[in-house]
């Protein structure tokens, strides 16, 4: 089955991807996955995702477009999704969605220690730029967009 991806908006879209996983947002870094965690960074210019199959959300993907770039960050997909090729859908989705808007990248940020996301970034060309200044616990990857 194909992912389906919403934008969300509303307080209650935003419950409803709280809700999906409690265990894929534990291994957040870089703020709080609660709903008000979720508020400020759509106040702070990221745009949540919701990606479903048959209306149960199997992750949740943040976005922002900064410059010639498209920030990225995601959850785990859900453990029965998991091993069903959902990850690389959603690496293609970062890359259309940088495509139509024209940009020239995809940044990528993950934990230092996720070594699946390595292992995935690497199979999708992405390149590793190192960890992050403000907080060394992140690791940065770039895919340039032709």
């Amino acid at each position: 089955m194909t992912l389906k991806f919403k934008l969300l908006k509303s307080k209650k879209e935003l419950d409803e991807v709280m809700g999906f996983n409690l265990d894929a947002f534990s291994d957040s870094f870089d703020f709080d996955w609660t709903v008000q965690g979720l508020q400020h960074e759509v106040k702070s210019g990221w745009e949540v995702y919701a990606a479903s199959v048959d209306k149960e959300i199997v992750a949740a993907m943040l976005v922002m477009e900064d410059g010639d770039a498209l920030l990225t960050k995601n959850t785990s997909v859900k453990r029965e999704f998991q091993g069903s090729g959902y990850s690389h859908e959603i690496k293609n989705f970062f890359e259309i969605r940088a495509k139509e808007s024209r940009l020239k990248k995809v940044v990528h940020y993950c934990r230092i220690d996720n070594f699946r996301m390595y292992s995935l970034n690497e199979s999708h060309g992405y390149e590793k730029k190192g960890n992050l200044e403000s907080n060394k616990n992140i690791v940065e990857w770039v895919k340039n967009i032709k």
